[in-house]
């Protein structure tokens, strides 16, 4: 009895906290469109079937959790877009899961890592004000020690500051905005002229220059990353928005060497000292390992090695030897600036074929190795059933074609029986007839006409 009750009591402490949980994330239908417009909603629009929509479920009831418990304005939801498709439509949903903060008018799209602090840093960097202000010296020290990167503008009212307000709607979805004045910094940091837009990164700070740095939205975008980063495939996918091309070392952090720590550091040097020769065309990082890049470029990078990738155009460049010294590395990246280095690679109509089959093929192989028995299943089934109606239909055509002809000929169907059989039946025409006229010619030679009998 005792063993029920406590039961009981868990079943009942369970459904409470589930329904508690539920609460924190709300099903929304086709009413929401006339109902959002007050709140700041963070949405995800899945599919009951998507595989990533359910891995997925579990970090977004932590979300709606997180925000709840401190306070945020956010409001978290999640909409079956199967059912409401014309809805999703209107949003602008094209896979799933997709998700998005809804502020307004406004709807940004999240495209950061599927974890509960990415998504809820997201919906609280998205949910203030595109521009936050930095009203003092402590405060802008206290932003510098939360982010690597740091945009700030200087001055009053200006055709500069309106630029940078669209901007910072534009690009909250990638990283903060701030404005302040002069005095919140330190003495070490100078103006050439205010207004000014600075970013801090990497131990120092750029000024941007609208002669120089083209279009304020590009800047920004090429320099919200550090000079130096640790790249994986997501971060690698963001660098491709910059249009930079990608210095990577690849390396083995699992199994540090003597070879890929230089590497690594004469990698992050070229960064650092040569920022005003490659930063406006190169990222630099690393990479642990190299599976992803293998796969990337359908070949095979020895480790430690160096590769740019181009992103726009799926191009690589490799060295032509090994790097071991900063003016190799300073060469090997100056032959591709000026377009000398040899690229492979490529989008080409060759390169997509060999990418289907290369992704098939990976495919293939990692299903095997995962479980052999359902690889077996999968692709030995459908070759074996494949392989019999090749053999039924070899067979059968073997195995009917002299019957075929026997019932053709049986028939008369046939064209060469046809020429014999028209061929006899003259024969035997030809014959009859002679046969008819032989007696004729008998007669006429054995009897004679009555006036030769006369002349007689």
């Amino acid at each position: 009895m005792a063993e029920v009750k406590a039961s009981l009591f868990y079943g009942v402490i369970a459904a409470f906290l589930s329904s508690a949980v539920l609460a924190f994330v709300e099903d929304l239908d086709d009413t929401f469109k006339d109902t959002r417009v007050d709140d700041v909603w963070l949405v995800d629009f899945y599919a009951p079937w998507c595989g990533y929509c359910k891995k997925l479920e579990p970090v977004w009831y932590d979300v709606g959790v997180e925000l709840k418990s401190s306070g945020s304005p956010v409001r978290v939801g999640k909409m079956d877009a199967t059912a409401y498709s014309g809805m999703a439509s209107e949003f602008g949903v094209r896979g799933y899961p997709t998700i998005k903060l809804l502020k307004g008018d406004l709807a940004y799209n999240y495209k950061g890592p599927r974890t509960k602090d990415d998504i809820v840093e997201f919906a609280n960097r998205v949910a203030g004000p595109a521009v936050r202000a930095l009203p003092s010296k402590q405060m802008f020290e206290h932003m510098m020690k939360r982010h690597d990167v740091l945009f700030v503008y200087v001055g009053g009212e200006s055709p500069l500051k309106e630029k940078y307000n669209d901007v910072a709607s534009e690009l909250i979805v990638y990283t903060y905005f701030f404005s302040a004045s002069e005095e919140v910094f330190p003495q070490s940091v100078t103006l050439p002229e205010v207004p000014a837009v600075v970013v801090f990164k990497d131990g120092a700070y750029f000024t941007y220059d609208e002669y120089e740095d083209a279009s304020l939205s590009s800047w920004v975008n090429k320099e919200r990353f550090q000079g130096y980063l640790q790249i994986d495939g997501f971060t690698l996918y963001e660098l491709g928005e910059t249009g930079k091309l990608v210095a990577i070392g690849v390396i083995d952090e699992k199994d540090p060497t003597e070879e890929s720590g230089r590497l690594k550091t004469l990698i992050q040097r070229v960064a650092k000292e040569y920022r005003e020769h490659f930063n406006r065309d190169f990222q630099f990082g690393h990479m642990d390992g190299n599976d992803y890049i293998n796969s990337l470029i359908m070949g095979e990078v020895t480790v430690p090695s160096v590769i740019i990738l181009n992103t726009s155009n799926e191009q690589y460049f490799l060295p032509s030897e090994p790097i071991e010294t900063m003016e190799q590395l300073v060469q090997f990246i100056n032959s591709v600036l000026n377009g000398s280095a040899q690229a492979y690679g490529g989008d080409g109509i060759i390169q997509r074929i060999k990418r289907v089959a290369f992704d098939a093929r990976s495919t293939i192989m990692s299903v095997f190795r995962s479980s052999p028995l359902l690889g077996c299943f999968l692709f030995g089934l459908p070759l074996g059933v494949i392989s019999l109606m090749c053999y039924g239909i070899c067979t059968a055509e073997s195995d009917d074609g002299p019957d075929d002809i026997d019932a053709l000929k049986r028939e008369g169907l046939t064209d060469e029986e046809e020429d014999e059989d028209e061929e006899e039946e003259e024969e035997e025409e030809r014959q009859r007839a002679a046969e008819l006229e032989g007696p004729d010619d008998e007669d006429d030679g054995g009897e004679k006409d009555p006036e030769e009998k006369k002349t007689d």
